[in-house]
């Protein structure tokens, strides 16, 4: 009987491992022994980490996305639905519009969303660059601001050493800023704090989730005459007055604050039952090593549903999604997963408008700083302007 393998979730994880799964079980394709079938609740395939430079003007809506169909290779079948219900006993899956899908092997690659109402006042005051609109939005703030305070929160969720998504994302931003406001000639008249709470994932009152990289940010901000403050804790926000409130008991007064929000996993991971995240939040158990759920037959996670302890970001599913297609092969073929994933992440950081810094880190070893160099910043844009898209199809 054919096996059906389902991935649900046509984010970058997902259409990376599709692709993958194509191309290494492609034996099998032809001989009608496995089917694999890619859902989304989109047509389109948006460059998620693109949405930080809408803030600043540097992307628009039309280069950052690709017809999802455009990306997959033609052996996997495409379909656009809304997963409301997963029932793992009876491996199936329910959508919106009423269809089911079994499955005898399911990789759940929903991604997370920002939760800014989380956090009191933060949706009505607070702006972020996690989704497009927002990211407009923050774009046309920052693109008038003359004078005053831009003040800059990080929240992490309450599930241990869980990180935000896209770890060095609040730290680029503000580099970013600081050139934005060059180029616009008010940097003089405008303040930027940039903050980070007093507890991230094991870190206590640093700049950073990993110890190497927050140890050689005072030193970059305090050239540049950006002010920063460890242990502030985002609890609430006064939108009318404009005074973010810390958990530790500080108050700080903004023009705009830019916040990375809290996050959680969407509705239907919430619900599945499977989650022991707290807060609601839905983080997946996953087997640190073979990504499986823990608890489920014939169950993988990838990208940023996953309760592992690395970045929320497309460099972890860069290297997730080969582990899940050797073991979904592996399993089809002898019956036992094969491959382990070392918590490998890499990427190159945007230090400001045109320089860049390569990362790399796993599971065992922290991230290396290096100085950030034009050449990074080059490296950065060829992956933006095209890179990307030939990664989301399997080809890199």
């Amino acid at each position: 009987m054919s096996k059906r393998i389902v991935i649900v979730g046509g984010g970058v994880g997902g259409t990376m491992l599709a692709n993958q799964l194509a191309n290494k079980l492609y034996p099998e394709i032809l001989r009608g022994d496995v089917s694999i079938a890619l859902l989304s609740n989109s047509p389109d395939h948006f460059y998620k980490p693109a949405f930080m430079y809408v803030a600043f003007n540097l992307f628009f809506e039309e280069e950052l996305k690709r017809p999802e169909r455009s990306l997959l290779r033609p052996e996997i079948s495409f379909h656009v639905e809304e997963i409301t219900r997963f029932d793992f006993p009876g491996q199936c899956l329910k959508t919106l519009s009423g269809k089911h899908y079994g499955y005898d092997f399911l990789v759940i690659a929903t991604g997370c969303m920002p939760a800014p109402e989380r956090i009191e006042g933060l949706k009505e005051a607070g702006d972020h660059f996690y989704q497009y609109q927002p990211a407009r939005q923050l774009a046309e703030r920052l693109s008038t601001i003359k004078k005053g305070r831009i003040f800059i929160t990080v929240s992490f969720p309450q599930t241990p050493n869980v990180p935000h998504q896209c770890g060095i994302a609040p730290v680029e931003t503000t580099l970013m800023l600081d050139d934005f406001l060059l180029r616009r000639g008010v940097r003089d008249h405008v303040e930027i704090i940039y903050t980070y709470p007093t507890t991230a994932q094991l870190l206590r009152n640093c700049l950073f989730l990993q110890r190497p990289t927050g140890e050689i940010l005072p030193g970059i901000f305090e050239q540049k005459n950006i002010h920063f403050q460890r242990g502030f804790t985002l609890d609430r926000v006064d939108p009318d007055q404009k005074i973010a409130y810390s958990a530790e008991g500080d108050a700080q007064p903004f023009d705009i604050l830019m916040a990375t929000p809290p996050i959680c996993a969407v509705e239907a991971v919430r619900e599945c039952g499977v989650s022991q995240a707290p807060n609601d939040e839905g983080w997946l158990p996953t087997n640190h090593e073979t990504l499986q759920v823990y608890g489920l037959e014939n169950v993988y996670v990838i990208g940023d549903t996953v309760d592992l302890p690395v970045s929320k970001a497309g460099g972890a599913c860069h290297n997730q999604a080969p582990v899940i297609a050797n073991n979904i092969a592996s399993e089809i073929r002898h019956g036992a997963p094969n491959s382990v994933y070392d918590g490998r992440v890499q990427a190159v950081a945007q230090m400001g408008l045109n320089d860049g810094m390569p990362l790399v880190y796993d599971y065992a070893h922290d991230v290396l700083p290096t100085p950030p160099t034009k050449l990074g910043g080059l490296l950065r844009n060829g992956f933006n302007r095209g890179l990307y898209w030939a990664v989301a199809r399997g080809i890199l």
